[in-house]
Order: structure tokens, then sequence, then C-alpha cells
């Protein structure tokens, strides 16, 4: 019998605040990189509460979402398994620097496009593609997200 192919359903909030994009430094695989902050829908949960709650529980960050960047296919060399990563963009509410911040997570990072595609500890290509797309203007009305329950 074939193994049923299951795509894992993820998030990322792009953040965009004086210039500088909202990071998350963050230990993967042993390596310490970059991403933004991003995680897996969890069953029950919308796309917008995963950004959300992913974006508080990485960052300290309290944002609102305010529309989609893309949705963003990527199936990792490290693991094979593939993403389908749902890229929200929104503005940042209020950090709470006292957030507990989940395992693994160094801690926010601010950074501007060009220290982006300088740097070499980018968690994926994903990463970079998300932020120039919403540079380009790539931005699409959170009403094309249809959720049924």
């Amino acid at each position: 019998m074939n193994e049923r192919w299951t795509p894992h359903a993820t998030v990322a909030t792009i953040v965009e605040q004086d210039g500088k994009f909202l990071m998350v430094e963050e230990i993967a695989l042993g390596e310490q990189v970059i991403n933004q902050p991003a995680g897996h829908i969890e069953p029950g949960e919308t796309v917008v509460d995963a950004a959300v709650r992913e974006t508080l529980e990485e960052t300290g960050w309290h944002v609102e979402p305010e529309g989609l960047v893309g949705l963003y296919i990527y199936t990792a060399p490290a693991n094979n398994i593939t993403y389908h990563r749902y890229c929200l963009f929104g503005r940042a509410i209020r950090y709470d620097e006292n957030a507990p911040l989940d395992d693994g997570i160094i801690g926010p990072k601010w950074m501007t496009i060009d220290e982006l595609r300088a740097s070499d500890a980018l968690r994926s290509r994903m990463v970079l593609t998300c932020a120039e797309d919403y540079l380009s203007g790539k931005r699409f009305p959170l009403s094309v997200i249809i959720e049924h329950s």
C-alpha cells in the first residue's frame, strides 16, 4: 500500500516597520537560522489565528494581519517534507517583553531587506522570497482565504 502524501500547512507573517522586517532567530536542526515568525497551523485554527499566535509565541509581538502575500510550496531537502506556507502581512500592535517564547527560539530581530539578502542563515528560500514579494507589491485581501468549518 502506498503511503499518503501529506503536506504540512504553515503560516508566516511579514511585519515591516521603519524599513525593517520582524524576523526570528531560532535553532533548526542544530543550526542558528533566521525566519519570519512562522509555524504549523493547529487543528481547528484559522490561518489568521495561526499567524497571530505564531508571531506572539516566537517574537513577543502582538500583530494584526492585514492581507495575504501568497501561498508558497517548498520541499525541504533536509527532511523531504513539503510545506504549504500561507504568508500573511500585518502590522505590529505592541511588544510584550514578558511573553514566553517557544523552545528553540532565540528571539526577535529587526532586519532590513539588504541584511536579509546578505544573510547566509535563512531557514529556507521562502524567507527571502516572501519578503521580496511583499516589497514588490504582491498583496491580496484576507478575504481570498475561504475557510469552511
